[in-house]
């Protein structure tokens, strides 16, 4: 029987098959060389999903690179069907020689603070064309690009104003294992380590002006 899986199930049902769980989501590239290679490669990954691909899978061509994800989008999570869809496409497309591989994928978010979100929140739906997602569209809740192509925005909550201070920064989510390296790449280009005592969920980080971003992971957090 199909259920949601929690972060660290999800990411152990795929971690061996080449994916990797970013934001409710298992995601992988393909290198290809052109993009009739992508195509098939689509092709396949169509096939091999059935008459689940509708509900499960999203596709991103490009001449050197196909990126796949999946999510059981009528629950915005990651369910046991699409772990197993993981493994199918993984083996699918070996068999084009091609492999499934997890280091370029990313997700980047922009993170809002906000003194009152259900104020603020209906003008970034509204401007964007956002949505919310499957069973999560509340008034504090995250938005997503219904097609699937530009960042989520989610929201902070702040207690107080706080001058001279970023009130939009960005998250860039990566896989979990992708992580120290990202930041050890970011410190020697010159950026500073903010904070990490909520790391690995995140590491805070600022350049050489204090602009924010954070490094994101699914790991330290509940589920």
């Amino acid at each position: 029987m199909e259920r949601t899986l929690s972060r660290p199930e999800a990411s152990d049902a795929v971690g061996d098959a080449g994916w990797r769980f970013l934001l409710g989501t298992l995601r992988t590239s393909v290198r290809v060389g052109s993009l009739a290679q992508a195509a098939a490669a689509a092709t396949r990954a169509v096939a091999t999903c059935g008459s689940d691909a509708d509900g499960h899978l999203r596709v991103d061509l490009r001449p050197d690179q196909v990126v796949l994800s999946l999510q059981s989008l009528d629950r915005a999570a990651v369910t046991t069907l699409d772990a197993e869809l993981a493994h199918r496409l993984t083996a699918a497309l070996r068999d084009l020689g091609l492999s499934t591989e997890p280091g370029t994928v990313q997700i980047l978010e922009i993170a809002i603070d906000a003194l009152d979100i259900p104020a603020i929140r209906p003008f970034w739906k509204a401007i964007l064309g956002y949505s919310g997602e499957a069973g999560a569209d509340g008034p504090s809740d995250p938005l997503v690009d219904p097609a699937g192509q530009r960042p989520a925005i989610w929201f902070q909550p702040m207690d107080r104003p706080r001058d001279q201070r970023n009130r939009i920064h960005f998250d860039i989510c990566v896989p979990h294992d992708e992580a120290p390296r990202r930041l050890a790449a970011a410190l020697a280009a010159g950026g500073r380590l903010v904070a990490d005592d909520r790391a690995p969920a995140f590491w805070v980080l600022a350049d050489r002006e204090g602009n924010e971003a954070c490094i994101t992971t699914w790991q330290g957090r509940e589920g």
